[in-house]
C-alpha cells in the first residue's frame, strides 16, 4: 500500500487489491470529519459502529467531537490496522485509534474501542448492540458492490436504535434503494469534493 497525500494535506493509502484510495483524494480528514460525523450530530456517551474500519479516520474525528463514547469497528483487512501505526493525521486523540489498532481494544474512563477483524457482512451477524450512530466506509460501491447490499443494511438496520443515524459518502441510487428496502429513511447529505450529495439514513 502506497502513501497519497490528499487536497487536505492529509494521508490516505492506496489499495492495489483494489484499485482505490481509502478516502476521497480531495481531503481524507476533510472527508472524516464533514461527510461523516458531522452530519451524525454525536451526543455525549454515543455508540457508534464504524463498518470498514480502514485508518480509523471516522472514528479519530469523532472523538474531536465527543469525549465519552463506544465504537465497535469492523475491518478485514488486518494489514491495514498496522499502517495505522505509521500514520499522523491531525486528529488529537488519534493515539488512541493506534491504540486500539493494536490490541484490537481500547479502554478508558470515558472511550471504549473494541476492533473486530473478519468479513463485515459476517461479523456484523454476530454484534448485538444497539447504535446511535453508524459510519458506512467500505470502498466505492463500483468496487464492492457485496458490502452495499440490501441484506448488509437490514443487518445494520437491525442494530440501530430509532432515530439513528448512518453517513456514508456514496449517492448511488441503487445504493439508496438498498437503505430504503432495509426501512432507512434516506436524506441528502453534505456535498464535499464531488458533484453529488453524500448521503444520511435514519432509522425512524
Amino acid at each position: 500500500m502506497k502513501q497519497v497525500t490528499t487536497d487536505d494535506g492529509s494521508i490516505t493509502l492506496y489499495s492495489e487489491k483494489i484499485g482505490s484510495t481509502y478516502h476521497s483524494t480531495s481531503g481524507a480528514v476533510e472527508e472524516a470529519i464533514k461527510k461523516f460525523v458531522e452530519p451524525a450530530k454525536l451526543a455525549e456517551g454515543v455508540n457508534i459502529l464504524d463498518f470498514c474500519f480502514g485508518l480509523g479516520y471516522n472514528s479519530a474525528a469523532a472523538l474531536e467531537v465527543v469525549k465519552k463514547c463506544s465504537i465497535i469497528g469492523l475491518e478485514n483487512d488486518s494489514k491495514i490496522l498496522k499502517k495505522i501505526q505509521d500514520l499522523n493525521p491531525p486528529f488529537k486523540q488519534y493515539n488512541i485509534i493506534k491504540k486500539a489498532a493494536q490490541k484490537l481494544l481500547y479502554k478508558d474512563e470515558n472511550v471504549y474501542i473494541k476492533i473486530v477483524v473478519g468479513d463485515a457482512r459476517q461479523t456484523i451477524k454476530l454484534l448485538d448492540e444497539q447504535f446511535d450512530a453508524v459510519f458506512f466506509d467500505p470502498f466505492d460501491p463500483k468496487k464492492q458492490p457485496e458490502l452495499w447490499s440490501e441484506i448488509v443494511f437490514k443487518d445494520i438496520a437491525r442494530l440501530m436504535k430509532s432515530g439513528g443515524v448512518l453517513t456514508t459518502y456514496s449517492c448511488a441510487k441503487w445504493v439508496r434503494q438498498n437503505m430504503q428496502k432495509a426501512g432507512l429513511k434516506v436524506e441528502d447529505g453534505p456535498i464535499i469534493g464531488r458533484r453529488g450529495p453524500s448521503t444520511i439514513a435514519v432509522k425512524e
